[in-house]
């Protein structure tokens, strides 16, 4: 299978943010965090890892902000907790490749669901101990909507200011 979502990636990068699987309304307008009631653009831009709020068919532009995108599984859409495809030792590898090809000063999981799937069991919000290399790694509350009973922004704030700051 093909990815649904082409991985937007390349070397120094600060971020590369992280999502499970691209949702079903990013799979068919081909374009990251497009449901209309995901909270990801915005608060890319409230936290000033973005200058101007941007829109998800603009998300090529992340790249002048040295913020790439990716999903742990690329040949699969759906909800976290519904349809996703079951992830592979394969998905595991690809993104752990993609980190020490592109080095990146930061993974950051976009939801708790994605940072436990790649790491295999539960995890906290926040910065993880591992690390890819030299990558920190943090794990984000969703900016779905279907996660708004998770939503905690403070954690997105303090994962922009280690971000700014140099971590």
């Amino acid at each position: 299978m093909t990815d649904v979502l082409r991985d937007l990636l390349r070397e120094q990068l600060q971020v590369v943010l992280c999502g499970t699987a691209a949702g079903t309304t990013s799979a068919a307008e081909r374009a990251y965090y497009a449901h209309r009631q995901n909270k990801f653009w915005k608060i890319l831009h409230e936290t000033g890892l973005t200058p101007e709020r941007l829109e998800p068919h603009q998300y090529r532009e992340l790249l002048q902000y040295r913020i790439g995108l990716t999903d742990l599984v690329k040949a699969g859409a759906g909800m976290d907790r519904a349809t996703l495809p079951q992830l592979t030792a394969s998905d595991r590898a690809r993104l752990n490749d993609s980190i020490l090809t592109f080095r990146p000063r930061f993974l950051a999981f976009t939801s708790k669901t994605a940072g436990e799937k790649f790491f295999g069991g539960k995890r906290d919000y926040g910065a993880q101990a591992e690390q890819i290399g030299d990558t920190r790694i943090w794990i984000m509350p969703s900016t779905s909507g279907a996660a708004n009973g998770s939503w905690r922004p403070e954690i997105w704030h303090r994962f922009a200011e280690e971000v700014k700051t140099g971590g």
